[in-house]
């Protein structure tokens, strides 16, 4: 009996094994043609885990910067708002940057001294709701495209694919010292 026991618990884990590696598939999301719908379920799953990180700090915490030359969760934030909206007009709008628009995200754009100054005093969820809102229109201009699209070139050098591919290595680069940041923090 002692026997069946082992075997039933063994293979009661690796079904739960089994289970748990099915949550771990990247699929195309529905709706996007599907390398597109690949790239937006990566792009999605950096921003749910960034944004759980982060939901909760307050004011302090998304102000910290550890030395001279670090910068707060909230600048890194609106740096990837900044970043996903430049390539967002640039690569779905097929334009540049309205003054209204450089003025609004355009800060985050460079992580500098005037972003470092600018960039305080917000909530976490001002850069959340900003990020919120850029990525809805993201995906709104994405599901108008298709994966030819996707492959054709923005210019002699870059396609779209690797635009967007760069809007979301760049999302995990910032989540990497998103948490260095996290770290730091005061106990």
């Amino acid at each position: 009996m002692n026997s069946l026991k082992k075997n039933a618990v063994f293979v009661t884990f690796c079904f739960s094994l089994l289970a748990m590696n099915a949550q771990y598939e990247m699929k195309p999301v529905e709706g996007y043609s599907p390398q597109i719908g690949l790239m937006v379920y990566m792009l999605e799953d950096l921003k749910s885990r960034i944004t759980a990180e982060v939901k909760d700090l307050d004011q302090a915490q998304t102000d910290f910067v550890f030395d001279k030359d670090a910068n707060s969760i909230g600048s890194l934030l609106m740096h990837l708002v900044s970043t996903e909206a430049y390539f967002q007009i640039e690569t779905l709008e097929e334009r540049q940057w309205s003054d209204e628009e450089k003025a609004r995200f355009g800060i985050g754009a460079g992580l500098n001294e005037e972003s470092k100054e600018k960039l305080k005093g917000k909530p976490i969820q001002h850069y959340l709701d900003l990020w919120e809102e850029v990525r809805e229109k993201t995906l709104a201009g994405l599901k108008t495209k298709d994966d030819a699209w996707f492959a054709s070139n923005v210019d002699e050098d870059m396609n779209y694919h690797w635009a967007w591919y760069h809007v979301m290595e760049h999302s995990a680069n910032h989540m990497g010292q998103i948490a260095l940041v996290k770290n730091r923090l005061d106990k």
